[in-house]
């Protein structure tokens, strides 16, 4: 009978986290730098890079890249290098740039969404304000 005996017992309950407890909350860099501004940290969360520092790539050998795959018809490749030198190009805080690599990304992939585009100049600067909290820029 002892085999049958682990069926037959109760499932063990589940311990539920208490109700009056406050679960701790990280905040990271960028929601601290953006606070209310939901718009700027919507356009940088996909868009900014991390540590672009440890981008082995140059932004100008990145276009180049994107120029090639476009070339040999590897839409996706080219639409990747438009993104990496979009995102150095918003860690240089050069406006125009980034305006014109995530244009170029989102033409090579229309389905994909850059808010990014909408309101440039401040998510930029928030991500330069981000990046010297990190201590990167």
């Amino acid at each position: 009978m002892g085999r049958f005996d682990r069926l037959r017992r109760r499932p063990k309950e589940e311990k539920k986290p208490q109700e009056g407890k406050a679960q701790p909350t990280t905040v990271s860099t960028l929601e601290r730098v953006c606070g209310e501004d939901k718009e700027a940290y919507k356009a940088l969360f996909n868009t900014m890079l991390l540590d672009p520092k440890r981008i082995d790539i140059s932004m100008k050998d990145a276009v180049e890249n994107a120029k090639k795959a476009e070339k040999e018809k590897d839409a996706v490749r080219a639409a990747f290098m438009y993104r990496i030198a979009g995102g150095l190009a918003i860690y240089e805080g050069d406006v125009s740039k980034v305006v014109e690599y995530f244009a170029q990304a989102q033409r090579l992939q229309p389905n994909e969404e850059f808010p990014i585009l909408k309101n440039t100049e401040k998510a930029v600067a928030k991500a330069q304000e981000c990046y010297k909290q990190l201590s990167l820029a």
